[in-house]
C-alpha cells in the first residue's frame, strides 16, 4: 500500500504554496525554531521572534535568516507550528457531528447498538437540527418539541442553542506535527480521528492565519458521559497540527476558511482504507463566531489556536458489520484541504507514543541558552 506522505520536497505544503506566507516550527540542533516561508524561501525568525506565538503577536512577515530554497524542508524535522498558544476546540458545530454525539451519549459507548439508535435518531432529528441556526427563535422551539418528545440531549442544546461548546484540547506545547504519530488510549475500543480546519489568533482573539489539525477523539469514553470529555480528547500525543500555519495576507482569507474543503484518508495496515470529507460551507456556526466566544471573558496573552470541529463522523464498519470504524495500530491518517496542504500522522497508542517531556520550563531554558530571550 502506498501512504501518501505528501511532496517529500514540500512536506504537506499546498500546491500554490509559493503565492502564500507559511509559518511553522522545526527542530534544529540548537531547540525549536519558529521559520517563515515567504517568496519560495526559508528563513529562520528565531532572531526577530523566538516562538510562533511572539511572531504572530508582532504579526512579523519579514526579516529572519535565510536559510534556503524550499529543499530544506525535505530533511527538516517538523514540529506541531504552535508553541506557547494555549490549544481550544469547538464541538457539535456541524449536524451530523451532532447527530453522532446524541448516538454515542443514547449508545452509553457501546458501539454495537450504535447503529440501530442512529436509524432512529435520524428519522427523528435529522433534517430539523441541519436546517437550525443555533440560538434561534427556531431552535428554541425545537429544543421545546424535542423535549416533549423525550429526545433532548446535552449535545443538541451545543448543537442548536446560544452557546458552542469550548475546551481545552490539550496543554501548552503537546501538540505533535506533521509526520509524528499520533495516539489513542490503549483501553479505548471505540474512536476516530476528526479532520479540521483550525484558526490560529493572536493575543487581541483575532485570526491571523489557519492550519489543519486531527482532534483525536475516544468515542467510547465521551460516549459513557460527557463528564470524560478530558479523557476522550486529551492524551499524550492525542492533537496533531500542521504541517504549516497559511497566515492571512490578500490572497488567503477568512473567506476562505469559511469555504474550505477538507478531505481525510485512513489507511490500515490490514488494508482497509476509509475515505472521508468535510466542509466548511456547512458548519452551523460561523468561525469569527466561535473565536468571538471563545474569548468571552477569557484572555489569552499568548493567543490561541481553535480547532473549528467537522462534518466527518465515521460509520463505515471496519471488522464486522454494525460495528462500525475504530482505530488500529499502524492506521496513517491522512488529511488534505487545497489552501492549507496535507497533515499525515501514523497512529500508535498513547502509552507508545514519545511521552511529551519538553514543557514551558525547558523551552524557556532552551532559549536562553541560545541567547533568545530578550530583557
Amino acid at each position: 500500500m502506498t501512504k501518501n506522505n505528501g511532496s517529500v520536497a514540500n512536506r504537506g505544503l499546498p500546491e500554490d504554496w509559493r503565492d502564500g506566507i507559511f509559518l511553522g516550527r522545526i527542530e534544529t540542533a540548537e531547540g525549536p525554531t519558529p521559520i517563515l516561508i515567504r517568496g519560495g524561501q526559508v528563513f529562520d525568525m528565531a532572531r526577530v521572534a523566538p516562538t510562533t506565538s511572539a511572531l504572530i503577536a508582532l504579526d512579523a512577515r519579514s526579516g529572519g535568516e535565510l536559510m534556503g530554497g524550499i529543499e530544506v524542508l525535505e530533511t527538516a524535522h517538523l514540529l506541531s507550528p504552535v508553541d506557547l498558544q494555549c490549544v481550544k476546540a469547538c464541538g457539535v458545530t456541524f449536524a451530523v457531528s451532532a447527530l453522532e454525539r446524541v448516538i454515542e451519549e443514547r449508545a452509553r459507548g457501546d458501539h454495537t447498538v450504535a447503529a440501530e439508535i442512529r436509524s432512529k435518531i435520524e428519522a427523528v432529528l435529522g433534517g430539523s437540527v441541519r436546517s437550525t441556526v443555533p440560538g434561534s427563535a427556531e431552535a428554541d422551539a425545537l429544543k421545546q418539541t424535542l423535549i416533549d418528545e423525550g429526545m433532548w440531549s446535552q449535545y443538541l442544546e451545543v448543537a442548536i442553542g446560544p452557546d458552542a461548546e469550548v475546551f481545552t484540547k490539550c496543554p501548552v506545547l503537546a501538540s505533535v506535527g506533521h509526520d509524528a504519530p499520533v495516539g489513542v488510549r490503549s483501553d479505548s475500543g471505540w474512536n476516530n480521528p476528526e479532520p479540521e480546519v483550525v484558526l490560529i489568533a493572536g493575543p487581541d482573539g483575532k485570526a491571523a492565519g489557519a492550519t489543519l489539525g486531527n482532534d483525536v477523539n475516544l468515542r467510547d469514553f465521551e460516549g459513557r458521559s460527557a463528564l470524560l470529555l478530558g479523557k476522550a480528547k486529551d492524551n499524550n500525543a492525542s492533537c496533531s497540527l500542521g504541517p504549516f500555519i497559511r497566515l492571512f495576507d490578500d490572497g488567503f482569507s477568512m473567506e476562505d476558511v469559511r469555504t474550505a474543503d477538507v478531505a481525510m484518508t485512513i489507511e490500515g495496515e490490514d488494508g482497509y482504507v476509509l475515505e472521508g470529507h468535510s466542509t466548511m460551507r456547512e458548519i452551523s456556526r460561523d468561525p469569527e463566531d466561535l473565536l468571538r466566544q471563545s474569548m468571552s471573558e477569557h484572555q489569552y496573552p499568548d493567543g490561541f489556536a481553535l480547532f473549528c470541529g467537522t462534518l466527518f463522523a465515521p460509520t463505515q464498519d471496519r471488522d464486522e458489520p454494525g460495528r462500525g470504524f475504530t482505530h488500529k495500530v499502524g492506521d496513517t491518517v491522512t488529511i488534505t484541504s487545497a489552501r492549507l496542504g496535507t497533515l499525515v500522522n501514523p497512529v500508535t497508542t498513547s502509552a507508545e507514543a514519545a511521552p511529551w517531556t519538553f514543557g514551558i520550563g525547558e523551552l524557556f531554558s532552551n532559549l536562553a541558552r541560545r541567547g533568545l530571550l530578550a530583557a
